[in-house]
């Protein structure tokens, strides 16, 4: 595995290393062993969702104690992912961070605690799989609007498809 820092501490993005030949392919998304020492923590739950092009899922994250890691790969489709780093003494608080994944180039991002997270997906029947250190907590739950101007995100897409029942998720 390939793994590159960002300028934003403890956030990472990963590439697996990819063997092809006329079958297809194979490659090992995760390794407990190599991945839980390289980002600091074990992932307790997997997460998975199928999104429609032009849908935006976020910006969440969940408050302490139940705060999350999350490991974030694509099956199939791609997606602009993004993380915002929430932590107050970091250098990079308040700014966030783009990365497009996709089933072709098969990177994963490694988001820490303290990061809010999102993504709009950018074609039809887009899958997103991602690792949680943390079981998901209802009260814990909480969001930053995807459009917040403080944050000048941009997404691409001025009218993306929201959650009618909670709006970003």
């Amino acid at each position: 595995m390939k793994i590159e820092k960002t300028n934003f501490s403890d956030l990472l993005v990963i590439t697996p290393k990819i063997f092809i030949d006329a079958r297809g392919y194979f490659m090992e998304s995760y390794n407990q062993k190599h991945l839980d020492n390289v980002c600091g923590t074990n992932f307790v739950q997997d997460n998975e969702s199928l999104s429609h092009k032009g849908v935006l899922r976020g910006l969440h994250f969940q408050r302490p104690p139940f705060a999350q890691a999350k490991l974030v790969r694509v099956i199939v489709g791609s997606i602009l992912d993004i993380a915002v780093d929430l932590r107050k003494q970091s250098p990079t608080y308040g700014k966030h961070f783009s990365h497009i994944i996709s089933d072709k180039n098969k990177k994963q991002l490694f988001i820490p605690i303290g990061f809010a997270h999102g993504f709009l997906s950018l074609e039809n029947n887009t899958i997103v799989n991602y690792k949680s250190s943390e079981f998901y907590n209802k009260d814990s739950e909480d969001s930053i609007l995807w459009n917040d101007i403080d944050l000048s995100i941009e997404w691409g897409n001025k009218n993306p498809i929201l959650a009618e029942v909670f709006p970003g998720f």
